[in-house]
């Protein structure tokens, strides 16, 4: 971290061109005229946002960082054991040094890796969280200290640069905050040659100082550049660009975090939630709902139709997933960064794809999928009759989230011409022995993951042609979201699931309630909103759910400080045999016989796992930047 705090600054690709004229006399004769200014990249709206866009290069694509990709790191997904590289296998075995590239031989991790040129380059392999956030945030300061020198400008192009700046400043933050803790927040430039003695803050310190950041950038940007005169001029073309929604979003979302149990612990000691903090949540969250739903921006919920626009898009021609319910999203680098990657991480080899590495959901995490009536399962492996479950037909009257996001056995996978010995894998076969259960290769837990890849990516339908045109992407944050952390936030503040923010008109179950009413789910029941106590559970299946596979269950689990208690250390299989009168047309109600479930693994945590670990280069550096505990 220390190089990037003191010497970072010399790799800005605009001060690369920054030469005084005695400096250059040794190498090249050119005329005054030639040289160019320190504070060229400042003088006009134009420069400094050219200054400015380089922070958005910075945001790493976890999506498609390598080959394949690994951002689900709680008990949601396993990894098949052909290899063992990426972090979520490392995350299983207790060693959370794997996010580090020095324990990365095959530098595959987002958040770290050995890599060059990351700051400009359109290569997705050369983008890290820990690398370019720490430059981020120095870029984002020295914008900040030079922001007088902008005088050629109107005084809206000026809070759009501020703007911009201070929202990266605190998102750089946060990142970090969220896995390391409280860290120290650099808000102004340090001199190259100026002793480093920042001391760590505390977690609820550090929000603090980015909820202001995030606040001021709120303050200075529109819902919608293209209703600026300045976003005129790039009309259409502003969906990447930093907005009000994006920094109340995370201004929220910060809140949320430092008031959960977790981080409220390590501030105060308390395991609790801090009401004060979910109640500035609440507030920045409902100031955001009521500016999309009066119409203020163009966000709002997909239709469930179009529900997987949210993640890919097919035929389109390197059109970014996201549409109106992507709030924050990264630059979307190179084509076929999908095809020749990510998309075959979910399908089994050598049956409908190439490739090794598989990412399967665990069988007890697909049970957070209930029933279509909006109730849950209660036990997996019982009949049901109130929520209607019955491990008979498991697939039967589920959420239609789970039609969408998981196949299983039975469900029709090719559509296209077989091979003759292979057309008895036209459907999944994911009983116990079915040809797509191969641990090394195929499902090890008896499901696959669709959720982000069409059911034609495959070497019969397509898959393999799809070239620029399948493009799977996911957003850092969306709009159901935003609804979910609404309802978490608003019922800890208020301490009831049927209050709300007095600014907003939905309380808390309503917010749930919404993002349900666009599956088509029943609603949350009766008996879950007498006391928080009672809600929170149908809250974190909510969560569990509507955002899976996203990327969010780990720090979730971690916040709420479940990450090493069972059953959340557990990752199981679901293991059954097809009855006699299996009939592939009719996948959804099909019988099934002696269905149980498996604990393939168990993972060994203790408290020290609530956090990653630092490198210990950087907190060798000085006494007050100590490592994480335990650690």
């Amino acid at each position: 971290m220390k190089k990037y705090f003191k010497s970072i600054v010399k790799y800005s690709f605009l001060f690369s061109i920054v030469f005084s004229a005695s400096s250059c006399e040794d190498y090249l004769d050119i005329t005054q005229e030639a040289v160019v200014s320190e504070t060229a990249a400042f003088e006009n709206f134009t420069r400094f946002q050219g200054f400015t866009e380089e922070l958005y290069m910075c945001i790493p694509d976890f999506t498609n960082a390598y080959w394949t990709n690994s951002w689900n790191w709680g008990e949601d997904e396993i990894q098949s054991t052909a290899r063992d590289f990426h972090f979520v296998v490392k995350i299983d075995n207790g060693n959370f040094l794997g996010w580090q590239s020095e324990n990365d031989g095959w530098q595959a991790g987002w958040m770290n890796r050995n890599r060059n040129n990351m700051r400009t380059s359109g290569d997705r392999f050369q983008k890290d969280l820990w690398t370019l956030g720490w430059y981020g945030i120095r870029k984002a300061n020295l914008g900040l200290a030079n922001i007088d020198l902008l005088e050629e400008a109107t005084q809206e192009e000026k809070n759009l640069i501020k703007g911009q700046l201070l929202f990266f400043r605190g998102w750089f933050h946060f990142q970090f905050m969220q896995y390391f803790g409280g860290l120290p927040y650099i808000d102004k430039v340090i001199p190259g040659d100026a002793p480093i003695q920042l001391p760590r803050l505390s977690y609820a310190e550090c929000a603090e100082k980015a909820a202001a950041d995030f606040r001021a950038a709120a303050d200075l940007l529109p819902a919608d550049w293209d209703n600026t005169v300045t976003g005129k001029r790039t009309e259409t073309k502003n969906a990447l660009r930093i907005n009000k929604i994006m920094a109340l979003g995370y201004l929220g979302k910060n809140y949320l975090w430092a008031g959960s149990p977790l981080m409220n612990k390590v501030s105060t000691g308390s395991e609790s939630y801090n009401a004060e903090f979910c109640k500035k949540a609440s507030e920045a969250f409902a100031e955001l709902l009521n500016i999309t739903e009066s119409g203020g921006s163009k966000h709002a919920l997909l239709p469930f139709a179009k529900y997987s626009d949210n993640f890919y898009t097919t035929g389109q021609n390197w059109a970014i997933p996201g549409g109106t319910e992507a709030i924050f999203r990264g630059p979307y680098l190179g084509a076929h960064s999908s095809t020749y990657g990510t998309a075959k991480q979910y399908q089994p080899a050598p049956i409908l794809t190439d490739g090794d590495v598989k990412f399967l959901p665990t069988a007890n995490y697909v049970d957070n999928y209930g029933m279509a009536n909006g109730l849950p399962i209660e036990n997996p492996t019982q009949a049901d009759p109130v929520s209607g479950y019955d491990p008979s037909y498991p697939w039967k009257n589920r959420d239609p989230r789970f039609y969408n996001d998981i196949i299983y056995d039975g469900v029709k996978m090719v559509s296209g011409t077989m091979p003759a010995g292979s057309v008895s894998d036209r459907y999944a076969n994911l009983f116990s022995g079915g040809s797509y259960r191969n641990i090394s290769t195929g499902s090890r837990t008896g499901y696959l993951l669709y959720k982000f890849i069409p059911i034609t990516a495959n070497l019969y339908d397509g898959g393999y042609n799809y070239g620029n045109n399948l493009n799977i992407h996911l957003p850092w944050m969306r709009l159901s979201d935003i609804y979910l952390m609404y309802a978490e936030a608003t019922a800890v503040a208020y301490n009831s699931p049927t209050a709300k923010d007095p600014s907003y008109n939905k309380t808390a179950v309503d917010a749930i309630n919404f993002v349900r009413d666009r599956a088509g789910v029943g609603h949350v029941a009766n008996k879950f909103i007498g006391s928080v106590d009672a809600f929170m559970p149908e809250l974190r299946r909510e969560r569990a759910v509507e955002l899976a596979f996203e990327g969010h269950r780990f720090n979730d689990l971690r916040r709420w400080m479940l990450l090493i208690k069972s059953p959340y250390t557990l990752k199981k299989s679901l293991e059954f045999d097809r009855d006699a009168s299996f009939n592939p047309a009719t996948p959804k109600t099909n019988k099934v016989n002696n269905l149980r479930q498996v604990t393939i693994l168990e993972r060994n945590f203790s408290e020290k796992h609530y956090w990653l670990p630092l490198k210990n280069a950087d907190v060798s550096m000085y006494l007050e930047f100590p490592q994480n505990p335990g650690w």
